[in-house]
């Protein structure tokens, strides 16, 4: 059974992010990136590692296994579908960025949906 909470959804999509801007994902990279401390995403990273979504490599890189990648890109999907929403209708972008952190991790299938043909109608 996966476990899913907001922050291992949070530090999933993290080292997502880290990855596709092709850099070496560090753990001072992911608490940066979230802006919370080293201690804090050793802890998550244990975790994760303990539920197998993530996997250590070499020099202390952190890879995303099948499982932790299907939840960061699930997760990082809504992000940029609700962060483009936001903005569709004049959110100022560092606050669609904001609220879209929160509302990815409560957020229905059935309003991504809506979401999702609304942004294309609009286009």
């Amino acid at each position: 059974m996966e476990k899913q909470t907001k922050a291992i959804e949070d530090y999933l999509e993290a080292v997502l992010i880290i990855k596709e801007r092709k850099e070496a994902v560090k753990s001072v990279k992911i608490a940066n990136l979230l802006h919370v401390s080293k201690p804090a995403v050793a802890k998550a990273m244990k975790e994760l590692l303990e539920l197998n979504y993530i996997e250590k490599v070499a020099y202390g890189e952190i890879e995303l296994t099948q499982s932790g990648l299907k939840i960061a890109k699930e997760t990082y999907k809504k992000h940029k579908l609700i962060r483009e929403f936001l903005m569709s209708i004049d959110v100022p972008e560092n606050i669609a960025e904001h609220d879209c952190c929160l509302i990815e991790h409560v957020i229905s299938d059935e309003t991504l949906v809506k979401i999702k043909d609304f942004l294309k109608q609009k286009k």
